[in-house]
């Protein structure tokens, strides 16, 4: 037995902690984003984006690190999974472009600061939709002959694909309020309460919706879930999902402002751990394991020790910049 298979093991879970990071830290920018067009006061809107100024662009250094962590710790997988995932991948990218340029021209201008909260809004739609899709076509199966991708261009488009790709969206959309609960006062706060309930239920019922079909995409999902007596070890995931979910209601309908964003974060982390529970051990569902895609035992000894060392540096400066700009903010409090 080589030490190969534990730290592909070890590695796997680092990339998928990055990713997770990325998901809830990015997803909130991107969900108030997604709520611009239901606070039409160019007031209002100045607040919800000063809540995520400050950490916004910081938030996509785990998008940068996990991608790069595959690249090199599981180089066959990034080989067969890039060509699958061009367009939507490329789309994400692109409206992470058009989110970022609006973020700082919409407070250049005042006669086309409408043209910039579209791109802001656009540009966030496309970036969930194009995360979703992604997630949704890894999870449906990618056609690989031997050691490459061997589907065609327009694979990426199916209606699980679509499914997956509204459900993040609606899930930053939910997320996005709960961190505007967080985050603002007075007459905002009260809209995000209002708007909060119908977004979790859209939520959960995409969550639902998902977790339907997905066990009848690949055999090895099914048993994962239901064969015996591993179901007795995944049951407590969709049963914790459920109680979650209630909490979640009632911290809405008391209006305790810190809750619903945590919870939210708790109902997100559950979906991660319920897809880590469908494709382990596999990196690319029904083809390729991460202990075949791993790069060679040096390599891997040699990434482990670098994000042994970036990844409390950049916990660090996170949380650092999340408590110094911690509290509620208002209209006159900004950071442009």
């Amino acid at each position: 037995m080589t030490l190969i298979p534990d730290l592909a093991s070890i590695l796997a879970f680092v990339i998928a902690f990055a990713i997770f990071l990325y998901v809830v830290m990015d997803g909130f920018d991107l969900g108030v984003a997604l709520l611009f067009p239901f606070f039409p006061k160019p007031q209002d809107r100045d607040v919800i984006m000063n809540t995520v100024a400050p950490v916004w662009d910081g938030n996509e250094t785990w998008l940068v690190l996990g991608g790069g962590a595959v690249f090199a710790a599981f180089p066959l997988a990034y080989a067969v999974l890039m060509p699958a995932l061009y367009a939507p991948i490329i789309a994400m990218l692109l409206g992470l472009v058009f989110r970022g340029v609006a973020f700082e021209f919409r407070w250049r201008t005042k006669r086309g600061q409408f043209l910039w909260d579209i791109a802001f809004t656009g540009g966030s739609l496309v970036a969930a939709l194009g995360q979703g899709i992604a997630l949704g076509t890894v999870l449906q199966g990618i056609t690989v002959e031997g050691r490459a991708y061997a589907g065609g261009w327009w694979d990426w488009l199916t209606l699980f694909t679509m499914l997956t790709g509204a459900a993040v969206v609606v899930g930053y959309a939910a997320l996005g309020a709960t961190w505007l609960i967080l985050k603002t006062t007075g007459d905002l706060r009260d809209r995000a309460y209002a708007l909060a309930p119908g977004l979790v239920i859209a939520t959960l019922g995409a969550i639902a919706l998902v977790s339907a079909v997905t066990p009848f995409l690949e055999g090895a999902y099914w048993q994962n879930w239901f064969a015996w007596p591993r179901i007795l070890l995944v049951a407590p995931v969709p049963l914790a999902v459920v109680g979650v979910a209630i909490l979640l209601f009632r911290m809405l309908a008391a209006r305790r402002d810190g809750w619903p964003f945590v919870l939210m974060l708790t109902l997100f982390g559950l979906c991660f751990v319920g897809l880590g529970v469908s494709i382990f051990p596999f990196i690319v569902p029904g083809a390729i394991t991460i202990y075949q895609a791993a790069a060679p035992e040096i390599s891997q000894r040699f990434i482990l020790v670098g994000v042994s060392i970036l990844i409390p540096i950049i916990l660090a400066y996170t949380t650092y910049a999340y408590w110094v700009f911690r509290g509620k903010i208002d209209i006159d409090a900004g950071y442009h």
